[in-house]
């Protein structure tokens, strides 16, 4: 395999990348200056050491400026309400979220979701993490927000059963109408979200 074809393989291992789109964005950077291609190279290390995962939420987050931190800006935040939580699959989940400017608590971040018959959830979602979490914090109202689709609702029946079972106390909620089937939370438009959090059943 030459280093073109490697290339395309690391391309496609990317989410929703295709062998297409791979093909493409290789010959995209070989039309490029060595310039940029320089600093697309340098930056990917630079990332990954400039970058944690908060260790409330699971979501990464930018330390560069103090290597110290290991909690991100929305999870010191004393002016969010701590007796509510949003589960979501991903960082990009979370974004999408804060640009509504609506959601005023804490976040949890799965990791994932898991697969339709499954039999080892914890291989695919932070399900350890998230029960340490509510053992640890006072949490009154657990909002799913996972996609529409068939493995977010697999994952959302998961752990709806998970918390009724260990957490009783807990009011489990799930994004309302707003979010049609088989929608993605990312690719969700604000009023979509704002939407969806205020008609949670």
């Amino acid at each position: 395999m030459n280093d073109i074809d490697k290339l395309t393989e690391l391309f496609k291992s990317f989410p929703g990348v295709g062998p297409r789109q791979a093909k493409r964005f290789v010959y995209y950077l070989l039309r490029k200056n060595s310039g940029y291609t320089s600093e697309l190279a340098s930056l990917i290390p630079k990332v990954k050491a400039h970058t944690k995962r908060c260790t409330m939420c699971q979501r990464f987050f930018i330390s560069q400026y103090n290597e110290s931190l290991t909690v991100c800006s929305i999870c010191s935040d004393n002016n969010r309400n701590p007796s509510k939580l949003l589960i979501i699959a991903h960082d990009n989940d979370l974004e999408s979220i804060e640009k509504a400017s609506i959601y005023k608590g804490f976040y949890f971040v799965l990791g994932g979701y898991i697969p339709l018959l499954e039999e080892q959830p914890e291989k695919f979602i932070r399900i350890t993490e998230l029960h340490t979490k509510l053992a640890e914090q006072q949490v009154e109202e657990i909002i799913l927000g996972l996609s529409s689709n068939p493995d977010g609702q697999h994952t959302q029946t998961f752990i709806h059963e998970y918390i009724e079972t260990n957490f009783p106390t807990i009011t489990v909620t799930e994004f309302g109408k707003g979010l049609s089937t088989g929608s993605e939370i990312e690719y969700a438009d604000a009023d979509t979200i704002r939407n969806a959090l205020e008609n949670r059943k």
